[in-house]
């Protein structure tokens, strides 16, 4: 969808806007009436290989460095941030920095910081249902980082940056890049094997990006209802039993029956030592082996009901954007929940 410009529509920063969160929130926006401003290191680049985001105005610039951060913001009336370090690696190195860019932006522009959080926060002492207030004592260190991000957006909203935080589970969906959905298949080639991270009795919460996304988009609009530093939880497909996604993706994939088999841990634990990625996935592992529903009591609270896709639909369209699926006709089953 393309939008006129109109500098009297509310404009978007959206920071890692390739990516799977930052992507869909700017989709969102746009068909909302918002402008959206874009920052890549290869703006070119990135406004050619972007699916479904014509109307973005695309900038040059880098979310480690915060003079490109603020320029891009200028007028600016919400940054999302987006960026995440690419492949789960160098969380220590790179995370903070990234987000005291945004911070400093935020400053300059007064416009209010969306971030997109996520369970890593909690330890098990919290399950199975975790409210926004919840104890945040993280059990990894991808964890302590996401915490201390938070803090920090604590801090700077009590200096007068408004924050606005909406914590999720595991993200799938048609443009998701790096997730625990692709990592249960193989993207980009027709389904043959499924790996299953969770195990049978225990739920687990999935966060379809798109509906993420439209509740993101409606709490950013509902300005009056928000004070400096809100947190929201969005429960999304709470899956009762470890192997129903599963069972979607094989719905999704019929006739074929590919095999569902248990995730490869010990094959993880033996590449750990030589890949980043595969540390970071085995630090995880806790919340594929205890339960977390999210509370979203709150959430619905001051929207009303919570965007959900089906799930079978959800589970269609994300192998399909992943080229897992050959596409059919097109559904759109949303329900309020």
């Amino acid at each position: 969808m393309s939008i006129p410009s109109n500098p009297d529509r509310p404009l978007a920063l959206v920071i890692g806007a390739t990516g799977g969160v930052g992507g869909e929130v700017a989709r969102v926006l746009l068909t909302r009436g918002w402008r959206i401003r874009a920052l890549n290191r290869n703006p070119q680049a990135a406004a050619k290989a972007a699916s479904g985001l014509n109307g973005i105005e695309w900038v040059k610039g880098d979310s480690m460095d915060a003079a490109s951060v603020i320029a891009a913001a200028q007028g600016a009336n919400l940054i999302v941030h987006g960026a995440n370090p690419p492949g789960y690696r160098n969380w220590a190195g790179t995370a903070l920095p990234m987000l005291e860019s945004t911070i400093a932006a935020a400053r300059a522009s007064g416009a209010r910081i969306l971030f997109p959080g996520t369970v890593y926060n909690f330890g098990p002492e919290t399950f199975p249902l975790v409210a926004e207030t919840a104890p945040r004592r993280p059990r990894t260190r991808k964890g302590a980082i996401r915490v201390a991000m938070e803090q920090r957006l604590a801090q700077v909203a009590s200096e007068g940056v408004p924050v606005l935080i909406v914590r999720a589970g595991d993200f799938f969906g048609p443009r998701s890049g790096n997730n625990w959905f692709g990592a249960m298949i193989q993207p980009g080639k027709p389904v043959s094997l499924i790996l299953n991270p969770g195990r049978r009795g225990v739920g687990h919460a999935w966060a379809y990006l798109p509906d993420l996304a439209e509740t993101m988009a409606r709490l950013c609009e509902r300005t009056d209802d928000l004070s400096a530093f809100e947190v929201f939880h969005f429960e999304g497909h709470w899956l009762k039993d470890g192997r129903e996604m599963a069972e979607a993706i094989r719905r999704a994939v019929a006739p074929a029956r590919p095999a569902i088999i248990p995730f490869p841990w010990p094959v993880a634990w033996l590449a750990a030592p030589f890949a980043e990625t595969f540390r970071e996935l085995l630090e995880m592992r806790y919340l594929w082996r205890q339960p977390l529903r999210l509370d979203n009591s709150r959430l619905k609270a001051v929207l009303g009901e919570e965007p959900r896709t089906d799930l079978d639909t959800a589970v269609r369209a994300s192998l399909i954007g992943q080229g897992s699926l050959t596409p059919a006709t097109p559904s759109a089953s949303l329900r309020l929940a």
